[in-house]
């Protein structure tokens, strides 16, 4: 995979895993349990029939599934036939899926069938008749058996049945061809702020990048990962897939994050790596038939946020004995890996901060003075090319030394910590101080009653905005508004106290485990 300190391509990954791990489990998918030179063959197959379809180099193809067996597949094929991975949210609406294929001009789209009760080929054909031109999109590849009795809809299995006319030499000198400095993928960024932009990334960058991820995490051949995290953002496909790929560890897809499934998944498939969300983690922690699972095999749990309550990393070591909880943090311009915690650090270091700069790149926060929020900066090999075909906003993004603005607002300890203590789009001034709603949600977190909570700037008349909190309590929690704001009131300074506190059952959250706070400003007022 690396020679002479260069890193190689995604096809050159695949093949090796299939070398080098051969009859070890790959991925276990209900009663499939497929070994890694299975997956090889498989992703070898997929990249013939997409070389069968007309696919050719740098073609953008997209896929818009739930984490499953053959998104892994036909991923992989795609881009060992030289294709740019495209992968689309599952969350999307069929009007918002045709605006990413139409941009991206993707050629070919893997699809599900049905998922959570809707499906995407009808969702997805009704965008068409409503106006949604995709004038490049020469094939739907609709995953299962059956497929739309329509021009250019097939079944996976007469996809792949296609297939079989290219040689596997063919396909090896496809694979052979792709250069690392090509782009891998177009990650489209998930819109909490606006139209989503195309953060394009090389293979270089992407294993470059998941390498260090996986040395830093501790993931080692053996692992049995649960990959909760949606395949179609970073966190999910890169370390998830990819990482797995590196060490051999054992992929465990699931679709949708249920908790009763991953308590099962977990004891059944003796998981031992379990990446998330905070969320994720403090739903299994409070589940009531917690103990009546085996979770003794999990020592691994990599983390991200704002905000990660000290409490739910101490009850990861102490109440689940996991050996490592780390937390990260990255975006999709930056390949998704920006600053991590090492093994080692102490739970404060990995619940108040999101850890150091990785090896190979630079972070720093421009601000007034050391210390004092500000904006944070990466530079070094994760920064993205550039966003797909939008020179202006890349020019916005990345200075001319290279250094991407990230939009995010963070501090800085003296040994290199970064602290994210919000968006810049997301602070407001109460009484002219800036209050960082990230910070006040760390703060707020703290309550024992309170499970989990976000916080938006609403307007007011004395002070121009002021902090609106929106809280889910703990279960059987009685906790009141004026019961939480006195607490507040005596844990951080009066312009940071929301003032008006609505409790909800839960939080509006995008695929990536973020609160979506442009739902709750204009849907809850």
């Amino acid at each position: 995979m690396r020679t002479d300190g260069e890193w190689g391509t995604v096809p050159e990954l695949v093949r090796d895993a299939a070398e080098r791990y051969g009859e070890r489990e790959a991925v276990v998918e209900g009663r499939s349990r497929i070994s890694y030179a299975e997956l090889g063959e498989r992703v070898e197959r997929a990249a013939a029939a997409c070389m069968a379809a007309g696919v050719r180099a740098g073609d953008r193809i997209a896929v818009w599934a739930p984490n499953t067996l053959d998104w892994i597949v036909s991923a992989l094929g795609a881009v060992s036939a030289g294709a740019v991975l495209v992968p689309l949210n599952t969350r999307f609406k069929g009007g918002e899926a045709a605006d990413i294929l139409a941009r991206s001009r993707a050629r070919l789209l893997f699809v599900t069938g049905t998922f959570l009760g809707t499906s995407y080929v009808a969702s997805l054909r009704r965008a068409q008749e409503a106006g949604a031109e995709l004038p490049a999109l020469e094939q739907v590849v609709v995953f299962g058996d059956g497929a739309p009795d329509a021009p250019g809809y097939r079944s996976w299995k007469e996809f792949l049945a296609a297939g079989d006319k290219v040689t596997a030499a063919e396909v090896r000198e496809r694979s052979a061809a792709v250069d690392a400095s090509a782009p891998s993928d177009i990650i489209f960024t998930s819109g909490t702020t606006g139209r989503p932009k195309g953060a394009v990334i090389t293979h270089a960058q992407t294993l470059r990048g998941y390498e260090i991820w996986a040395d830093l995490a501790g993931l080692r051949e053996g692992d049995r990962y649960l990959i909760v995290n949606p395949f179609f953002h970073t966190f999910g496909y890169k370390a998830g897939v990819l990482a797995c790929l590196m060490r051999g560890a054992t992929m465990v897809p699931q679709p949708v994050f249920n908790v009763d499934t991953a308590l099962a998944n977990i004891a059944s498939e003796r998981i031992s790596v379990l990446p998330g969300p905070p969320t994720l983690h403090q739903s299994l922690l409070d589940h009531p038939s917690r103990d009546s699972h085996d979770l003794s095999a999990l020592r691994l749990v990599v983390t991200g946020a704002a905000v990660v309550p000290l409490r739910l990393v101490e009850r990861l070591r102490g109440e689940l004995n996991v050996a490592t909880v780390l937390t990260a943090y990255g975006l999709s311009e930056a390949s998704g890996i920006a600053t991590m915690c090492r093994r080692g650090d102490p739970a404060e270091v990995i619940a108040e901060t999101s850890g150091r700069a990785i090896p190979g790149t630079e972070v720093r926060v421009e601000s007034s003075a050391p210390g004092e929020p500000g904006e944070v900066l990466v530079r070094g090999f994760n920064v993205m090319r550039e966003y797909f075909e939008d020179p202006a906003a890349t020019a916005e993004t990345i200075t001319p030394d290279g250094w991407l603005r990230t939009g995010d607002v963070g501090i800085m300890d003296a040994a290199g910590n970064l602290r994210i203590t919000d968006r810049i789009k997301d602070m407001f001034i109460a009484g002219g101080f800036n209050a960082y709603p990230a910070e006040i949600e760390q703060l707020l977190g703290l309550h024992p009653a309170v499970a989990d909570v976000a916080v938006v700037g609403v307007p007011d008349g004395r002070l121009g905005e002021v902090g609106k909190a929106y809280v889910v309590r703990r279960p059987g929690g009685t906790l009141t508004e004026d019961d939480l704001i006195a607490w507040a009131r005596r844990e951080m300074a009066n312009y940071k106290v929301p003032r008006s506190v609505e409790f909800v059952t839960d939080l509006p959250r995008n695929a990536s485990g973020k609160v979506v706070k442009g739902e709750l400003r204009t849907t809850r007022g």
